[in-house]
């Protein structure tokens, strides 16, 4: 499979290309930056550089064209201020639905939050953070055209990945390695059994493609 991430030079989205190479699938990690380009390449993955916040669709959807799957990692990050949290973590996350739209790449996985919620009160940078994300994730969930996936991690953690989850439409809240969550998205982006489906992920005690297997049959 050839697979298209946003955010490619993210925590998670290193660890995904990883394993995707590593499973002899073609990563393609879109960056902001060329002095980037190195890490995406030592993770096995090719890195193309594309803003998200100043692309446009069509410059978007070219990268896409020829895909499987497409996910979304990208983030503005814990240090960035609210306008940023609007226009990577909402409007750079509708901007990649609809590029994948028009490349006609029907896979979608989102790599979004738990807690994430359109309607989220509060006037904190976090709190903005998840109404982006939720204003996101609805936008995601009405495209027809595209088999989507939304994953709602627990606290991210450095820790090293267990291989044992828990992912269920809703977990409760709880920490997760980042190891984790690429293993969990990596077993998605091939499982269009869980299209349609929002799920919350967490440290648990079922691996990972048992979990997503799960899933699939609910």
């Amino acid at each position: 499979m050839r697979i298209v991430i946003a955010g490619g030079h993210g925590q998670i989205a290193l660890r995904l290309e990883r394993l995707l190479s590593a499973g002899g699938h073609e990563a393609v990690g879109l960056i902001r930056r060329p002095e980037q380009a190195e890490a995406l390449r030592a993770a096995g993955a090719e890195p193309v550089v594309l803003d998200l916040e100043s692309a446009s669709v069509e410059e978007v959807a070219e990268v896409l064209r020829g895909a499987d799957a497409a996910v979304f990692a990208a983030g503005a990050g814990p240090d960035s201020g609210a306008a940023r949290k609007e226009t990577v973590d909402r409007a750079a996350a509708v901007l990649f639905a609809d590029a994948a739209e028009r490349a006609g790449v029907r896979r979608f996985v989102v790599v979004s939050s738990m807690g994430a919620d359109a309607d989220h009160p509060g006037d904190g940078v976090f709190d903005v953070y998840l109404r982006a994300k939720g204003a996101a994730d609805d936008a995601v969930r009405s495209r027809t055209g595209l088999e989507w996936t939304i994953l709602r991690p627990g606290m991210l953690t450095n820790d090293a990945g267990t291989g044992l989850v828990r992912l269920e439409a809703s977990t409760g809240r709880g920490p997760v390695p980042r190891d984790d969550v690429a293993a969990v998205l990596a077993e998605l982006v091939d499982s269009p059994g869980t299209a349609g489906l929002t799920l919350e992920l967490v440290s648990g005690s079922t691996p990972v493609a048992v979990a997503v297997t799960d899933v699939a049959g609910n």
